[in-house]
């Protein structure tokens, strides 16, 4: 990835699980995610298309097409486990910053 050359990648099978769990059960959750912390008001979609130990990474569409985000974890990432406990963070941190309580 540009700018992270010493990023660690994780296993494929790894990533496709996230993506496909991300946005196959969580697509709303990443849409969240995209307008608050990418300060898209306006995105009306998002998907989830890949991550390493620093960022995660979202193509958005926005009303002028679409765009890539990436957020950097708010904590280290070694694995699947640690990559569910940042997602989940990042996306509580969405709700807060958009006001929305969580369920």
């Amino acid at each position: 990835m540009p700018g992270h050359d010493d990023a660690r990648p994780f296993p494929e099978d790894v990533v496709a699980g996230v993506l496909a769990h991300m946005n196959g059960d969580h697509a709303d959750d990443s849409l969240v995610i995209c307008k608050a912390l990418g300060e898209r008001p306006d995105a009306i979609a998002a998907v989830m298309t890949g991550f390493d130990d620093r960022v995660a990474i979202f193509d958005v569409t926005v009303p002028e097409g679409a765009v890539e985000m990436r957020f950097e974890w708010d904590r280290p990432v070694n694995d699947r486990t640690d990559v569910r406990k940042a997602v989940v963070a990042m996306f509580r941190d969405a709700q807060a910053r958009l006001g929305i309580n969580p369920a």
